[in-house]
């Protein structure tokens, strides 16, 4: 009698929750339209309005004083710059984010929490911060500065500096992004390949690798923008020497500071044109990654 009892009262329960939970989610017309007004407001006001004020300001003064400001020789030293640094610091993440994130989600060893908080380092500390902390170690009155001094080498307001900022403030991106994936497909497939034979390269490139592409792009792409972008701890490291040691964001605030707003605004659409590709790449990334899921669960 309980059991039937129970039965009988079974799918009235399951219609009463899904009933409740309908009910919870079924709100008021106005209160629809408020969340996408507040939603939709904050994305012209903040997002959109800037980036299209950004390219009008580029080109008041039209194609040639857009295209002169670009090729001036401190902007294209600024633009070489910054491609220097993103060339320099991407791929060095790249062998750091990979390396830290297949020991932490394939082994066990002591310290492994403390090298996942100490990976999330770079967000937590302010960028200015970062920068001081080099030019501590190796500016001329730092710990590592009259050695440096008397062999000659220059790290503190020279391309190596700027290097180091880049790479301190992206290092984490790659390695936030493959930690959870990997650590989330667990170790079963590089297992079964040790035991059929396969060394550790050959595991990597074809167990590892495969499963991991989609997010290790993603990452990449993330590092690639935010290296391009810095400002903080580039700015301190670099001394603003125009022509020198000026990335393409440093570049923009002496334009900016010198009233010359046209240019300032030009190399910034540079900048901007980069976040719209970065955001295009994404897109399509997630979009690839999605698909793949997809055709790899589809019976």
């Amino acid at each position: 009698m309980a059991g039937a009892t129970a039965a009988r009262l079974a799918p009235n329960s399951g219609s009463a929750t899904r009933f409740e939970a309908n009910v919870a989610t079924r709100d008021k017309p106005w209160v629809k339209y408020l969340v996408l007004g507040i939603g939709l407001s904050f994305f012209l006001i903040f997002l959109l309005l800037p980036l299209v004020a950004v390219f009008v300001e580029a080109f008041r003064k039209g194609w040639q004083a857009y295209l002169a400001a670009l090729i001036e020789p401190d902007a294209l030293s600024a633009i070489k710059l910054t491609l220097i640094a993103a060339a320099i610091s991407v791929p060095l993440n790249l062998v750091f984010g990979v390396a830290a994130a297949w020991a932490i989600a394939k082994y066990d060893f002591p310290g492994k929490h403390f090298l996942i908080t100490f990976i999330d380092l770079p967000f937590s500390v302010s960028p200015v911060v970062a920068g001081l902390i080099y030019v501590l170690i190796f500016g001329a009155q730092g710990w590592f500065g009259p050695w440096l001094s008397e062999h000659d080498i220059r790290i503190i307001f020279a391309v190596p500096g700027i290097v180091l900022a880049t790479i301190f403030v992206t290092f984490p991106f790659i390695a936030r992004e493959l930690i959870p994936l990997m650590q989330a497909q667990g170790r079963d497939e590089e297992e079964a390949a040790v035991t059929l034979g396969a060394s550790g390269w050959q595991t990597f490139w074809r167990v590892t690798l495969p499963n991991i592409k989609w997010a290790l792009l993603y990452g990449v792409i993330l590092c690639n923008a935010r290296a391009m972008g810095e400002f903080g701890a580039v700015s301190v490291v670099s001394g603003h020497i125009r022509g020198e040691t000026n990335t393409m964001p440093l570049h923009v605030e002496i334009l900016y500071n010198e009233y010359q707003f046209a240019a300032a605004f030009a190399v910034a659409s540079l900048l901007a044109l980069l976040a719209l590709v970065t955001l295009a790449i994404k897109t399509y990334i997630e979009w690839r990654a999605g698909r793949t899921i997809v055709e790899e669960t589809t019976p």
